[in-house]
């Protein structure tokens, strides 16, 4: 079984979720169950299934968690994409977070490209 704590991508998937969860509390309370909702599910999902792939012992398993991983941190990133065209997120906020996404996508991008090499 791997370690997922060790890994830089599970940090920054990590604390993804506690920033979405910080930005979301502001939307229109209409949003509840739609964007706001999907934009929790959605970023929740990155490190879970990091988590969930590091327990499988089959690198082919382990592998295809990471990429459903990066699936759903594309997803969370459109329906940020979404949220902030509306003017649900401030800008100051926009910046850091799309620094944030870059950086998790690289890293997990290259988690992913390294165990298809191996």
């Amino acid at each position: 079984m791997r370690d997922y704590n060790k890994l830089r991508a599970f940090e920054l998937a990590d604390a993804l979720v506690i920033l979405i969860y910080q930005v979301t509390r502001n939307f229109p309370k209409d949003e509840l169950y739609g964007l706001t909702s999907q934009m929790r599910r959605s970023a929740v999902s990155v490190p879970s299934n990091i988590v969930e792939g590091s327990t499988r012992t089959s690198q082919v398993e382990y592998l295809r968690f990471l990429e459903i991983a990066f699936g759903s941190l594309k997803e969370l990133h459109y329906q940020f994409s979404i949220a902030s065209r509306l003017k649900y997120i401030k800008e100051k906020d926009i910046i850091e977070f799309e620094s944030n996404f870059i950086e998790t996508e690289k890293v997990l991008s290259s988690l992913i490209r390294s165990l298809h090499k191996a």
